[in-house]
């Protein structure tokens, strides 16, 4: 069996419910989740993966932000990259986003010692069967065009990390009292979350509760706002 399981397609319905089904399981551990930075910490452990930063040399197509080792059960993050060093919600989403290989297109049983030195990232498939991640801004990865099977594994892997940074409950306690229309609004609950303002973005719009018009600022109210 190979480490890496067939190509699947998941509904948005059913990421999301396997990004809870993962908090409910963290939160049946000995102490609380820890909602902002660290809440991906925290999933690590109930996941027992970990994590290393060391530079990652570029290779012929360039930049690579990250890589999970499944055999090793470790996730590398380059530490040459000054925003992820720097960008707690950056760093967040990169790290969920490889929770979301990790849950979603990984045979976990295979990857315990049976194959050595396999690398998934961020982005493409290579000969050596690694995802490397070639963005620096993770609100390109939103932008992926879904052509092949690695780019929707992409696009599931990150709509994972957003249902688990930002699940739909969580974003209904952090919205009390505060309007959605109000970008200093939005700031604080990305703040409170530890997660980017594109992700934050992304995400509400994607549940419907708000709409921006492309090349806007201006924020609407979406078709599920509630009051």
């Amino acid at each position: 069996m190979s480490i890496i399981k067939p190509y699947t397609f998941y509904p948005k319905q059913i990421i999301e419910e396997k990004a809870n089904q993962l908090l409910t399981q963290a939160k049946n551990d000995n102490y609380p989740l820890n909602w902002g930075a660290g809440i991906t910490h925290h999933l690590l452990d109930v996941l027992d993966l970990n994590t290393l930063w060391e530079i990652i040399p570029n290779d012929n197509q360039g930049q690579i932000v990250a890589k999970i080792e499944p055999s090793k059960r470790l996730i590398t993050l380059n530490e040459n990259i000054s925003e992820l060093k720097n960008n707690k919600g950056f760093q967040q989403s990169t790290i969920a986003h490889e929770i979301g290989h990790w849950e979603l297109h990984i045979n976990q049983d295979e990857g315990d010692g049976l194959i050595q030195q396999l690398e998934l990232s961020l982005n493409s498939l290579t000969e050596e069967k690694s995802f490397l991640c070639r963005v620096t801004g993770e609100e390109n990865i939103h932008k992926i065009k879904l052509k092949i099977q690695d780019d929707r594994r992409e696009w599931q892997a990150q709509y994972f990390a957003g249902c688990l940074l930002m699940p739909d409950y969580k974003l209904h306690e952090c919205r009390k009292g505060r309007d959605l229309t109000i970008w200093k609004h939005l700031y604080a609950i990305a703040d409170e979350l530890c997660v980017t303002i594109s992700n934050l973005i992304y995400r509400l719009q994607n549940l419907g509760w708000i709409y921006i018009t492309k090349g806007s600022k201006q924020i609407y109210k979406g078709p599920k706002y509630i009051s």
